[in-house]
């Protein structure tokens, strides 16, 4: 059995297997049911391995939940990083539970889900029931139970605040849905675990964000600091900071990678925001990926081996905000990464909405301009090529009617950009793999790969045995060509015309 379970119903010797070794790379991506006890443990659960007869394994918490069991104090099954099963599979389940992720059912209701799919409610619901063992309200309910034990054991947030910002409707829904998960009160729930982390003061509520290791952090902290835009963005040497700009009100993030878990500071932040501004930095992060199996999958390319051993867990780069991935995207097509930020930023300082927050030297204040913004005033504040300016600003009036959010079908979205004026492949391989976490693409076009692809002997056709991990490959290829740059991820130096990593 690979360290992905890429499909449903679950390999139930492979799992058991998984659980008998307490294997922490399984964690996340399937839980274990105890018949005997009616509780649900993650596969690395230190308690006694139960009887093969006594268990049955679901690929969601909310399955077990729904079928009445409750989680396990001990081991805390939803304490570990999200499967990755959702950025592997594109269909309709990958994409809803993406979307379910970030909170649109709690915002939008199930109504909102389907719109943001194009699918009916009933559709969903029984396509979601089939695959996964519980049903839209259910699989929320279960993400909601999940954001308020976090909050309950890793903050001293007021247990009221706890509920809001865990996207509970009453306080009496949270106290009954944390009973019936977790077997306990709320207060009870705190008391058990104590505080862990750092603790929330004032305006800051800081969480620990946990990820697969190994985890390439050299490679992430070089790309967010090479792109970090004035304004918008900063980088210190230990932290990137940026702002979001959130479905209630906009927020701050500080973020420090640690030896086994990212430190994210929220500030600013709405509470009803929580859930989003977390989802959306694990997926800027690439935070829920399984690096076991993508380097398992990769090594077997002799040409590929060596770059993988040389730098195991690497990440593919996120997106927090889908405008501002295919704006900053096509303002990178054809200049040097320096000049990029250089047009970026001037774009920040002018359309940039301002947060209004009291100014600290060095730290952002301004949102990303919304795509109305740019389509009526980009002319007058962008600088380029006319060509250049026309077609940012084209796509920026498109982009207020197009569906840019990790639920999108990547096929579908990669076909939209595709029809709008200066956009080719490069552009769109770049937005794709960005917005919806497709581990399968391989940027075309990109002077850089095709470099580091002749450096190994090999051609795009070698490429095909690399699948379904592809975006990883462009990484390492990425990695290998610019080696001499990511060593030191502090101060990177200018990257060469028409690329980005």
């Amino acid at each position: 059995m690979t360290t992905t379970l890429a499909t449903a119903p679950l390999d139930f010797d492979g799992c058991y297997r998984a659980l008998a070794a307490r294997d922490t790379r399984f964690d996340g991506q399937f839980v274990t049911t105890v018949l005997t006890t009616g509780i649900y443990c993650r596969p690395s659960c230190p308690a006694r391995t139960p009887k093969p007869g006594n268990v049955r394994f679901e690929l969601t918490a909310a399955a077990a939940a729904a079928r009445g069991f409750r989680a396990c104090r001990r081991c805390l099954p939803d304490a570990t990083p999200g499967s990755p099963l959702w950025n592997v599979r594109a269909d309709l389940v990958g994409r809803a539970m993406r979307l379910i992720a970030d909170g649109v059912v709690d915002r939008d209701g199930v109504g909102g889900l389907a719109a943001a799919l194009g699918y009916t409610e009933r559709h969903i619901s029984r396509v979601l029931s089939a695959e996964l063992g519980a049903g839209t309200l259910a699989l929320a309910r279960t993400h909601r139970a999940t954001s308020a034990r976090m909050l309950l054991t890793g903050t001293n947030l007021p247990i009221g605040d706890v509920a809001f910002a865990a996207g509970f409707s009453s306080i009496r829904q949270f106290n009954d849905t944390i009973r019936e998960l977790y077997d306990a009160t709320p207060s009870g729930l705190r008391a058990s675990r104590g505080r862990t982390g750092d603790p929330s003061t004032g305006d800051r509520i800081t969480l620990r964000l946990p990820f697969r290791q190994p985890y390439d952090t050299a490679w992430t902290l070089y790309g967010l600091a090479a792109h970090a835009v004035d304004g918008l963005e900063h980088w210190d040497s230990t932290t990137f900071e940026r702002t979001l700009r959130l479905p209630h009100c906009a927020a701050s993030v500080r973020i420090t990678i640690a030896s086994d878990h990212v430190s994210a500071a929220f500030e600013h932040l709405d509470m009803r925001d929580l859930g989003a501004g977390v989802n959306r930095v694990r997926r800027l992060l690439d935070l829920d990926a399984d690096p076991v199996a993508v380097d398992e999958a990769l090594s077997r390319d002799r040409r590929l081996r060596p770059l993988v051993t040389a730098h195991p867990g690497i990440r593919i780069p996120g997106s927090v905000d889908g405008v501002e991935t295919l704006i900053r995207v096509m303002m990178g097509q054809q200049v040097s990464v320096k000049a990029a930020r250089t047009r970026i930023a001037r774009l920040v300082a002018e359309l940039g909405e301002p947060t209004g927050w009291p100014d600290e030297a060095g730290r952002p204040n301004r949102l990303f301009p919304t795509a109305a913004a740019i389509a009526e005033h980009g002319p007058a504040v962008l600088t380029g090529p006319a060509r250049s300016i026309r077609s940012i600003t084209a796509a920026a009036a498109c982009a207020q009617q197009m569906e840019l959010h990790p639920g999108v079908d990547a096929s579908n979205l990669r076909a939209d950009l595709m029809r709008l004026s200066g956009i080719g492949d490069w552009t769109a391989d770049q937005v794709v793999m960005r917005l919806t976490g497709d581990p399968d693409v391989l940027t075309r076009r990109d002077l850089v790969i095709d470099r580091a692809l002749a450096d190994l002997g090999a051609r795009p056709d070698d490429t095909r045995s690399w699948r379904p991990w592809r975006s990883y490959a462009s990484m390492h290829l990425w990695r290998h060509r610019l080696a001499h740059l990511v060593d030191d991820p502090v101060a990177p130096r200018p990257l060469p015309r028409g690329t980005t990593p």
